[in-house]
């Protein structure tokens, strides 16, 4: 049941970062509302996100789709950017996370 809800976050996440840039406040507050009361009812039943932004590459927790130019140095080998946030179920990863890493 719970890996049937995570496109359900999915979509919250993707409805988040498209109405960042509206000017719909109602409309972002209440999405975020559904999506921060829908993860902390699964946090309450052994999910957890996997965090990957700014790690560096873990592949027991990451899923690389694809490698770009490291901006930096130090950015070498590390999470650039998410494409798909990744969750554990009481401590076992339920599904990856699809990430962009730098080369």
């Amino acid at each position: 049941t719970i890996k049937g809800l995570l496109p359900v976050l999915d979509d919250c996440e993707n409805a988040m970062k498209m109405l960042a840039e509206s000017s719909d406040a109602a409309a972002r507050e209440g999405t975020a509302l559904i999506y921060i009361k829908l993860l902390a009812y699964l946090k309450t039943r052994g999910l957890s996100v996997i965090e990957a932004r700014g790690q560096k590459l873990d592949t027991d927790f990451h899923e690389a789709l694809t490698q770009v130019p490291a901006p930096t140095e130090e950015q070498k080998g590390m999470v650039l950017d998410v494409f798909q946030t990744g969750y554990m179920l009481n401590g076992k990863v339920l599904r990856y996370a699809k990430v962009i890493v730098g080369a």
